[in-house]
């Protein structure tokens, strides 16, 4: 088992911190709902993005083989989805307050892996290379998947925790709308760039 760990580690912590659906989603739930109300979001994405790992772990090779066709709808899927939470974070302008409670955070967080193929590609990106080597063990294969769904968790909470530390910042309503406004405009560039649109 030949695995280049350093590489390896670099690529996961970069892709998994850097700007995305999750982790610009996580930032802004983080501002209207604060951290604690926004776990069972985190915990979705978390058990959604496990989901994936696994599958990934175990298709990788032979997925995009099998229905190369599948990677078109799931990005248009992913974009409209991406929107929709785009749009409902431009709508929280209207409707800011400490006792306000997410609806469904858990599946939302959770659906938002399934129809995220950047999601599925940096799966197989890391199973069919740098974890070719363990391909015949399934008992590391589902560690690694754990492992990587965990540091999905601790950077969608840094963001979470990240957007939570302003929201006290959030009563002056001419702040809180252009926080959502940036938001508004990162998630649909997430979906503009996931839909293929601009490659």
């Amino acid at each position: 088992m030949d695995i280049q760990i350093l590489p390896l580690a670099s690529f996961v912590i970069v892709t998994t911190f850097s700007p995305g659906p999750n982790n610009i989603s996580s930032a802004s739930m983080g501002i209207l709902y604060g951290y604690q109300k926004t776990m069972a979001y985190l915990y979705g994405i978390t058990a959604g993005f496990f989901v994936v790992m696994i599958c990934c772990a175990y298709l990788s090779s032979t997925l995009l083989a099998l229905v190369p066709e599948s990677a078109r709808y799931l990005r248009i899927i992913g974009a409209l989805y991406i929107i929709w939470l785009a749009a409902g974070t431009l709508r929280s302008n209207v409707g800011f307050g400490d006792i306000e409670q997410p609806q469904k955070a858990f599946t939302k967080g959770f659906a938002l892996q399934l129809f995220n193929p950047k999601v599925a590609v940096y799966g197989m990106t890391l199973f069919s290379t740098f974890l070719h080597p363990v391909a015949g063990h399934p008992h590391t294969l589902a560690a690694f998947s754990l492992g990587f769904s965990l540091t999905a968790f601790i950077a969608t909470s840094t963001w979470a925790l990240c957007g939570a530390a302003i929201k006290s910042k959030l009563k002056n309503k001419t702040f809180r709308k252009r926080i959502n406004l940036v938001l508004f405009f990162a998630l649909i560039y997430a979906a503009i760039d996931l839909s293929g649109i601009i490659t």
